[in-house]
């Protein structure tokens, strides 16, 4: 029997890394998935895959910093699919810069996109499962547990997913609302963000403490390499599976927690 037969999920970002491999996953365990991005071309391609398998899905163009299109999302889901039962807050962004150089707008933008939206979407779907119930998982990342140079924004915007995620869990256990809350918290995983990481180390701008200056696209595998204990880069299923399992009733105990997929990359000194 498959763990989640008869729920339905909203995934943001699923146009593509972990965003895809999640609604993939989820569909492969009997959930009818919403999907969002405002990448309508990765979109096709993570329908067409979950359709190809035998899975349902909806598709829908989504900017995530817009409050007003939140209740729409929502709104059509439970109209197309049924009441959502899972939420997975996963689009975001990373934007590099050292912080004296570092402006404004770019830090607003990073927090609009990082923290705005898992706070708008967490709102929407509290509203939509506090009598019936759910689970809300947000993710966040390894730059949410430590500081990175030249990603000053982003470990902030992932830090704030953290403590937001804790505080949203007590407070709807406090409530009496049947929703768990926990964050996920990916190491290097090799995405269309990370590679996009890897041009700007090869513009100089060194973003993460475990990566050298100067590197460049072609050199991703000897950085992770380098970075993980375990020798690789992460891949979108093997957090995408995490994720399923926090979905289901498997984890019906598991709630305010960050779980980190990242090799052992923070288990040492």
């Amino acid at each position: 029997m498959s763990l989640l037969n008869g729920r339905v999920a909203v995934v943001t970002g699923a146009g593509s890394g972990i965003g895809r491999a999640t609604a993939e996953a989820l569909a492969k365990e009997g959930a009818a998935v919403f999907a969002t991005d405002i990448d309508e071309a990765g979109l096709k391609v993570t329908a067409g895959n979950i359709t190809a398998a035998g899975g349902k899905v909806e598709t829908l163009r989504q900017d995530v910093t817009d409050e007003a299109v939140w209740d729409t999302v929502m709104d059509m889901a439970a109209q197309k699919l049924g009441t959502p039962s899972i939420l997975v807050n996963n689009a975001g962004i990373a934007i590099g810069g050292a912080i004296p150089e570092f402006s404004l707008a770019d830090w607003k933008t990073q927090m609009s996109v990082n923290v705005d939206s898992v706070f708008l979407g967490t709102r929407a779907a509290i509203r939509k499962m506090m009598e019936s119930g759910g689970s809300i998982i947000n993710i966040s990342s390894v730059a949410g547990l430590r500081g990175a140079a030249g990603l000053s924004a982003y470990c902030a915007s992932k830090g704030a997913v953290r403590l937001f995620t804790k505080a949203a869990a007590v407070e709807c256990g406090r409530a009496g609302w049947p929703i768990r809350v926990n964050s996920v918290h990916p190491g290097i995983i090799d995405t269309p963000i990370w590679q996009k990481s890897i041009t700007q180390l090869g513009e100089g701008m060194p973003v993460n403490p475990d990566m050298p200056a100067g590197a460049n696209a072609m050199d991703a595998d000897v950085i992770a390499a380098q970075a993980s204990p375990m020798g690789r880069a992460g891949r979108p299923d093997e957090v995408a599976d995490l994720i399923v399992f926090l979905a289901s009733d498997k984890s019906s105990y598991i709630n305010g927690q960050e779980l980190v997929v990242d090799g052992a990359m923070t288990a040492g000194g």
